[in-house]
């Protein structure tokens, strides 16, 4: 995402850590906030930093966004990947997924706004490869979940496209919408508390669809 190099006089230590406070400034203020609509000087102003760096690590505000959505979805994606080869019943798989799902939504509430705005907002060509690099790989481990759990007798034969949607929006949206929590039920924060709660029933939900019919 990086479209500047650092010149040779600029210590790599020095810029790597000036380039993950700027992100960790963004993500910081997009939870804060509530919004995706995080102006560069702000950015720059939590970080500590001149916002001309921005444009000199990123390119501009949507390099900045890019490079957010790489720091925080990669690793998830790499531990899915490790989850879906382990040696364990699938219903066990689909439940470690799932809490880890809704844990890395309450880190990171913004996320799944952030993926889909920027995959609707940039180019056709960008947004291909953000779904190659963070969709794709999710769609694949739920096909082959789902058909070991079939196999195993555990799963009821399900489509995984349409799985995919009813999760991400089951894990994801209580964080998105907060303000529902606020005005509804008077709940201004989502503390841990909650978080165990809310995935305990979502999950409980999730897997009583999914599994087998006995």
């Amino acid at each position: 995402m990086n479209t500047t190099a650092l010149t040779d006089e600029t210590p790599v230590s020095a810029g790597a850590s000036t380039r993950d406070d700027l992100l960790q400034a963004a993500s910081d203020l997009m939870c804060r906030r509530d919004t995706l609509s995080i102006p560069i000087a702000d950015i720059a102003a939590e970080a500590g930093v001149n916002s001309a760096l921005v444009k000199y690590y990123f390119g501009n505000k949507s390099g900045l966004m890019r490079a957010l959505l790489g720091r925080d979805l990669t690793l998830a994606v790499s531990q899915l990947e490790e989850l879906v080869e382990m040696e364990m019943r699938p219903s066990t798989k689909m439940r470690y997924h799932l809490s880890g799902l809704i844990k890395m939504y309450f880190k990171y509430p913004y996320l799944q706004r952030l993926l889909t705005a920027t995959m609707r907002d940039e180019t056709d060509e960008i947004g291909a490869e953000l779904a190659r690099l963070y969709i794709q790989p999710i769609h694949d481990a739920y096909e082959r979940m789902i058909a070991e759990g079939v196999d195993a007798g555990e799963f009821q034969p399900l489509d995984h496209r349409f799985f995919y949607f009813i999760v991400i929006g089951a894990c994801d949206h209580i964080f998105s919408s907060r303000y529902v929590l606020k005005y509804i039920h008077k709940i201004d924060e989502i503390d841990d508390d909650l978080r165990r709660a809310y995935s305990e029933q979502a999950i409980s939900m999730i897997m009583g669809g999914l599994m087998a019919r006995t």
